[in-house]
């Protein structure tokens, strides 16, 4: 099972850089939303591939336009909250008041009902597990906010299981879907989405996907723009991860998506059992 995804946001969406953290800071960019979006529809329509995408509900209240087209072609919309910040950052009334609102957007905006989420940089962790609860007060069913490894971000490295799930926590239970790992020489390599996938060389990603029985990608409209500008300040670290591997990557995605069979998020769904699949208690 390949589930294929992308998190709709700006290229300046970047997290962890004070010059692009909120909407004061995001007035200083121009929008390169919709050329993006072109290439990702080139990119299905030559592949004939279904994809899920999670949509900052910011996008939405901005450019209407550009996610009542991913509906209109009839692909699947989740929430990637409404002001794209770490969810580790807020506390919980904050993040419920966030999500309620991209909810809300998303739904006025395309007319169709939102019930699957993605955390930003998969920000939810030990610490504020509490996310799951808010999730589900809220009408979401279907998460992909897992990232079963450390990482800069905190994850869930003691999560269970890399592979759909039903997460339970505090009465809540959610459908889950996390992103994929790879065991190398002991450790959680991540290869499926992002930078990682930018990055890495398309032997090792292919190798890992015949190994892989359940593969969750994410990419976002950034990842595919070469010609973006590069933001001041940066971390040297940031910035490696933000632009290595922007020019192959379109090419690399195509070249994935003919080699081996992806699905939508609805479409994996439907082909897990629910009734004997793992549960994970989070409590």
């Amino acid at each position: 099972m390949n589930i294929l995804t992308f998190d709709i946001e700006e290229w300046f969406h970047i997290l962890d850089n004070a010059s692009t953290k909120t909407e004061r800071e995001w007035s200083n960019f121009e929008p390169r939303i919709h050329r993006n979006m072109e290439t990702i529809y080139g990119i299905l329509e030559e592949t004939k591939v279904d994809a899920t995408f999670f949509v900052v509900g910011w996008m939405a209240e901005r450019f209407p336009e550009v996610i009542r087209e991913i509906a209109d072609r009839g692909y699947e919309i989740g929430s990637h909250t409404h002001l794209h910040q770490l969810v580790y950052e807020q506390d919980r009334p904050t993040f419920y008041k966030d999500v309620e609102k991209s909810i809300k957007t998303i739904e006025d905006c395309t007319g169709k009902k939102v019930t699957s989420f993605r955390a930003p940089g998969f920000s939810i962790m030990e610490r504020n597990k509490w996310a799951f609860e808010v999730l589900y007060e809220l009408g979401i069913r279907v998460d992909s906010s897992v990232f079963p490894a450390s990482r800069a971000h905190g994850g869930l490295p003691a999560y269970e299981t890399a592979t759909p799930s039903l997460l339970e926590y505090n009465g809540a239970v959610l459908k889950e879907f996390p992103i994929n790992t790879r065991s190398v020489l002991g450790k959680s390599v991540i290869f499926s989405g992002g930078g990682y996938f930018r990055l890495l060389p398309y032997t090792f990603i292919k190798n890992s996907t015949k190994k892989s029985d359940y593969v969750m990608t994410y990419f976002h409209p950034r990842d595919f723009d070469y010609e973006q500008p590069v933001i001041e300040g940066l971390s040297t670290s940031r910035r490696f991860k933000s632009y290595v591997g922007l020019k192959a990557c379109e090419s690399k995605l195509r070249k994935w998506i003919n080699d081996f069979d992806f699905i939508d998020l609805n479409q994996a769904i439907a082909q897990v059992d629910w009734e004997t699949t793992m549960r994970v208690d989070m409590n």
